[in-house]
């Protein structure tokens, strides 16, 4: 039986803060990557709310958030989004999901607020300050002009969601409309490269030696045919060195955006995660 989704609003330090939740019961948080928001997990929120409470936010920038030019979206800056998030909705503790972009920013979180983390599960993203090749070409691109404007343009954001899913067939028109639709203004395409730009390489560095003092139980799930970030297995398999009481789960049907892949099988482990 599925549970029906809210969609809602809650002010954090000025900055409209939009998010998708439903359920009751131990709180899930779910952080979204570039260029994507929290409609990434909607059919996760869906399957996993029938037990728990799953909340999926959209960051400042992104999805029907605030989009503020003037804003730093440093890690600092989401780091005090997301306390002031979690004081809005009254919640002491969560279980954490990342996902791409999403994974720094939660992890610089977590690392200062090891309390406030019952459980991590990582998605396929980045976490140490050693980046492969394709983040280093990305990085580039989000600064070159001419490709900067393709790459944030209801094009570019297609083409992006084609390469990082595998299962090309289950993304359609509707799907792709929902990720493009946030960044249609040209305010918003430019606050779009300004999330990415704003993010310090010694946070990276702080993420990596504070990691390994979580002591909560880990799941990692990560799609192996992943283009847009391909050093994804040595990245989770130094994870699970770090966090030696993670269980790791990897599917070879499923690119970087594994929520559309293969959202049933993630929910299946997600779930008996939250149980255990």
């Amino acid at each position: 039986m599925s549970t029906s989704i809210t969609s809602a609003f809650t002010e954090v330090k000025g900055v409209n803060i939009h998010y998708r939740t439903a359920g009751s019961g131990t709180a899930l948080l779910l952080l979204h990557g570039w260029p994507t928001s929290s409609y990434l997990y909607r059919e996760i929120i869906e399957q996993v709310s029938e037990n728990h409470q799953v909340i999926a936010m959209d960051l400042p920038g992104f999805g029907k958030s605030d989009k503020k030019l003037e804003d730093s979206y440093s890690f600092r800056y989401h780091t005090r989004i997301l306390n002031g998030f979690l004081e809005n909705l009254k919640l002491d503790k969560v279980t954490l999901g990342v996902h791409d972009m999403g994974g720094p920013i939660g992890l610089y979180w977590m690392t200062h607020h090891m309390e406030k983390v019952e459980r991590l599960i990582l998605f396929n993203t980045l976490i140490y300050p050693k980046f492969s090749f394709m983040v280093k070409l990305f990085a580039f691109a989000t600064i070159a002009p001419g490709i900067k404007t393709a790459l944030i343009s209801p094009w570019g954001i297609k083409r992006s969601m084609h390469f990082g899913v595998f299962q090309k067939e289950k993304l359609n028109d509707e799907i792709i409309r929902n990720y493009q639709e946030p960044f249609l203004g040209k305010k918003e395409r430019l606050l779009l490269i300004k999330t990415v730009q704003r993010l310090s390489m010694q946070a990276y560095g702080e993420i990596a030696k504070t990691l390994p003092n979580f002591k909560g139980p880990v799941l990692i799930l990560y799609g192996e045919k992943d283009k847009i970030l391909p050093d994804v297995a040595k990245t989770m398999t130094r994870a699970k060195k770090d966090l030696p009481q993670a269980i790791v789960k990897s599917y070879p049907n499923a690119g970087h955006f594994l929520q559309e892949d293969v959202s049933e099988e993630l929910s299946v482990e997600i779930k008996a995660f939250l149980n255990a």
